[in-house]
């Protein structure tokens, strides 16, 4: 039985249904679309106006600075696991492998799968999260990441499922994704709505996140904002200086997409 439980948007019931227990928005318009090499490096060079193969420096630094977030959690025991889901050409993968993590990957792009499994010689399998039933992997994982990819996928229940299931009691979920609790929506939502990906089926923030993770036996131990846009503010949060509005955003986890780390409490 789902536990999301979605009724209209009361402010814009053309774009949203918003779910009753958690807060969680469901995208209306969204559309499903194929995840090959063309969507990947096309995606990529518009966002960051680089190759993906271009950026890999800064990949690799935010990789490090993401498993130096899982060693202060303590996610990183003497022998631990990580599956990564979306995981590219494997820059991630990679440096958690020199961190001392066994690694697997789930990847949709051929190209990235070929390059992490011949180049980097990791574990990548070519296939969708939800081509795994919930109890095929006898292995559970320590740690589960999933950096901007719970959203484009419609089986909401499907994702948290798998999410919930692969990952050990005690074990961390770390996740980054676009988020509707940012200056984005709550200044700009005309903005917002004009720019909102099409393949975006569900849109999270910190508080749905946090009831929904409470919901399925999660504790979360570390938020913040991955990016900081105050122009983009249009209150009155928009003009304060700009090292008060970090100290307010990582404060409120308040920014367009954010990353947090859950512990999963139960069995």
């Amino acid at each position: 039985m789902s536990l999301f439980h979605f009724s209209p948007h009361k402010q814009f019931p053309e774009f949203y249904e918003e779910c009753r227990h958690t807060g969680v928005l469901r995208y209306l318009p969204a559309k499903t679309r194929e995840y090959g090499d063309s969507y990947f490096m096309e995606e990529y060079s518009n966002q960051y106006k680089k190759s993906y193969y271009e950026d890999e420096p800064n990949l690799r630094l935010m990789a490090k600075r993401r498993l130096s977030v899982l060693e202060k959690v303590g996610a990183l025991a003497p022998i631990s696991s990580l599956l990564e889901i979306g995981s590219a050409a494997g820059f991630f993968l990679d440096e958690a492998k020199l961190a001392g993590y066994q690694t697997r990957g789930l990847e949709l792009s051929p190209k990235e799968v070929e390059y992490a499994r011949s180049v980097l010689s990791l574990d990548v399998e070519k296939k969708s999260v939800l081509s795994f039933t919930v109890n095929e992997w006898k292995e559970r994982y320590n740690v589960v990441a999933a950096f901007f990819v719970v959203e484009h996928i419609e089986d909401i229940d499907g994702i948290w499922e798998r999410l919930t299931s692969w990952l050990k009691p005690g074990g961390f979920l770390y996740l980054a994704l676009p988020s509707s609790f940012g200056p984005s929506f709550q200044t700009n939502p005309k903005n917002w709505f004009a720019t909102h990906p099409s393949d975006h089926f569900f849109d999270y923030s910190v508080h749905s996140l946090k009831k929904l993770l409470s919901i399925l036996g999660f504790e979360v131990n570390y938020v913040r904002p991955m990016s900081y846009h105050s122009y983009r503010d249009l209150s009155p949060r928009g003009k304060l200086p700009e090292w008060l509005y970090r100290l307010y955003a990582n404060s409120f986890a308040y920014g367009d997409t954010i990353e947090l780390t859950a512990r999963k409490l139960k069995h």
